[in-house]
């Protein structure tokens, strides 16, 4: 394994965030830190609390988990993308690196990427509302996790588009949508017993349920159930890139 070559692409790729941190890193957080402005401060201060949570609190999960799960696919996919683009990609396809290296190259970056965003928001939530994480190691793992799986879906889809509308059409109409209705601002026990079995059928409230179970304890779903979606959907898409590049796909400007 060329470990030197996804060291430069990681490097590269960790670089390029830098350079932008306005748009990758400060841009999430902004965006972010009004929702809990909104929600935690003005309007969670006025609700009562939900299974013993403050409002406030309850929405951290599911907050963080729409901010990782857009930043995820959109760092992973513009990574692959751009030099497609731009024509830079006649450069990855002379050197010396596998299919692999170049997954584990870009989708590393992507991944370390949307941690730190994470913990910074983590950070922020705490200037706002106030809580507290009853399993942290379980936290980190659903953080881990989340990060690489909507990494390599963010790769698939970078490697699938050739515009930039193609880009975006999934996380703004499949992925958003889906973590909305999947419990980021509410728990689905809330909801109409019909509502909630249909609710059931969203893989984002799995997502969001095992990560509120390791902030607080609470979980719509088993949070063993979380557990295997979080790995199924982790195992699909290696499942996907491995199947990508088995048939011959071939990385092209």
């Amino acid at each position: 394994m060329n470990v030197h070559g996804i060291k430069a692409i990681y490097r590269f790729e960790m670089a390029r965030t830098f350079r932008t941190i306005t748009q990758s890193i400060a841009s999430p957080v902004l965006s972010t830190s009004l929702y809990f402005v909104v929600f935690g401060a003005a309007i969670g201060s006025r609700m009562g609390d939900v299974d013993g949570v403050s409002y406030g609190a309850f929405i951290i999960p599911g907050l963080l988990m729409l901010s990782l799960l857009n930043e995820s696919i959109s760092n992973a996919s513009f990574g692959i993308y751009m030099p497609k683009w731009a024509g830079t990609i006649y450069e990855l396809l002379s050197a010396p690196v596998s299919p692999l290296e170049v997954v584990l190259g870009y989708v590393g970056a992507a991944a370390t990427k949307s941690v730190m965003l994470g913990v910074l928001i983590l950070v922020t939530a705490r200037l706002f509302v106030p809580y507290h994480i009853a399993h942290p190691l379980w936290m980190l793992a659903f953080l881990l996790l989340t990060s690489v799986s909507f990494s390599l879906f963010g790769f698939i889809i970078g490697l699938w588009a050739d515009d930039f509308q193609k880009l975006q059409v999934i996380p703004l109409m499949i992925v958003t949508p889906l973590t909305f209705l999947g419990g980021a601002f509410y728990s689905i026990s809330m909801l109409p017993p019909v509502w909630q079995k249909i609710a059931l059928f969203n893989p984002v409230v799995y997502l969001i349920s095992g990560f509120r179970w390791s902030f607080y304890g609470l979980s719509d779903v088993n949070v063993g159930i979380s557990v295997a979606a979080t790995l199924g959907f982790l195992a699909l898409c290696l499942l996907a890139v491995w199947w990508i590049f088995r048939t011959g796909y071939k990385l092209k400007a």
